[in-house]
């Protein structure tokens, strides 16, 4: 049994009744995976690759993944706040920390896969969506998956084009407005994890062989966002 270890933050992690009805992205993918495939979230509200690694998380990965599992690494959304104990510099520690997570994921035989963070649900007061939240962080994760090898999901893409492409009103049932505009609730945790496996689906083997068969997101909302 393959087993997808999922590190990442708020918008990834598997909640509990007590944060209902936010869900995170770990959580929706459930619904895309073969009954072979064990999802193991490791995610946590607020990290950054900084802190996941420093509060040792990144050590569980690597006590538990082995040879044919799965490393989804998905950041971005706190790598760029400020405190000591999150920031890092898209140049240099950010793609750094980056490769910790891919190296634990080739020294046991397993397949890393970075992920830009989802987008940010943000309008201006006339309805037009505004891209960039993330700054040069996804740029980062987009170059250090080029440089060495590494498969990139580029959700914040994918998102920005959706977002932009629906507009604000669809777009809020999806997420934790109007309380934010960041987390997600169930119908967009689903959502947002079918863009993901649309793209894992056109990876190919070994990457597909873990999903069950359906109509690709993009294709039931009329988006063309290759």
């Amino acid at each position: 049994m393959a087993t997808i270890f999922y590190a990442g933050d708020s918008t990834v992690t598997f909640n509990k009744i007590d944060s209902y009805p936010q869900s995170g992205m770990s959580q929706g993918m459930l619904r895309y995976l073969k009954d072979s495939v064990r999802m193991r979230s490791l995610a946590r509200n607020g990290r950054s690759t900084k802190s996941f690694i420093d509060e040792g998380l990144l050590d569980v990965i690597d006590g538990e993944i082995g040879e044919g599992d799965f490393l989804f690494v998905q950041f971005g959304h706190n790598d760029e706040k400020p405190d000591e104990e999150r920031h890092t510099d898209p140049e240099t520690t950010f793609p750094e920390n980056l490769m910790k997570f891919a190296e634990v994921a080739q020294n046991h035989g397993a397949y890393p896969v970075f992920i830009t963070p989802i987008a940010r649900r943000l309008f201006d007061e006339t309805g037009r969506f505004l891209p960039g939240s993330h700054g040069p962080y996804p740029e980062a994760i987009r170059k250090t998956g080029k440089v060495y090898g590494i498969p990139v999901i580029d959700l914040t893409s994918i998102t920005e084009s959706y977002l932009a492409a629906v507009g604000d009103t669809f777009t809020k049932p999806f997420f934790m407005w109007p309380k934010d505009n960041t987390h997600l609730k169930p119908e967009g945790a689903v959502l947002m994890a079918g863009f993901l496996c649309d793209e894992l689906r056109k990876l190919g083997s070994p990457y597909s062989d873990i999903l069950v068969s359906r109509i690709p997101v993009t294709e039931n909302v009329g988006l063309d966002v290759s």
